[in-house]
C-alpha cells in the first residue's frame, strides 16, 4: 500500500542487534510476546500492543516463545537494517 508492505512474521529466540537509519520501524504483536532491548532499557510488547522504533535506534528484538508480529514499512527496508547477511530474510508476496 502506498509503498509500504504489511509483513506478518513470527520470531522465536534472540535476534541481532541492528538499526534501521532511514525508516521508523513498526511491530504489531498479534500473538504472544516479544521484547525490544535498546543501548538504554528494552520494552515488551504483547498481544494487541503496538511500538515504534524511531529510526537511528539500535535494537534487538527476541521472544522467550513463539511472537506472531505484524510489521508495516517501506517496502525497501531489509529485516537486518542494512546489508544483507545470512539472516536476511526474503519477502514473500501472497
Amino acid at each position: 500500500m502506498n509503498d509500504y508492505q504489511f509483513k506478518l512474521i513470527k520470531i522465536a529466540g534472540d535476534y541481532e542487534w541492528h538499526v534501521h537509519q532511514d525508516t521508523d520501524k513498526v511491530f504489531i504483536a498479534l500473538e504472544g510476546e516479544m521484547t525490544l532491548d535498546f543501548r538504554d532499557g528494552q520494552v515488551k510488547i504483547s498481544k494487541g500492543e503496538m511500538y515504534i522504533v524511531p529510526k537511528g535506534i539500535e535494537m534487538k528484538p527476541s521472544a522467550e516463545k513463539e511472537c506472531h508480529l505484524m510489521l508495516v514499512e517501506p517496502k525497501s527496508v531489509i529485516n537486518t537494517g542494512g546489508p544483507e547477511t545470512e539472516i536476511t530474510a526474503a519477502v514473500i508476496s501472497l
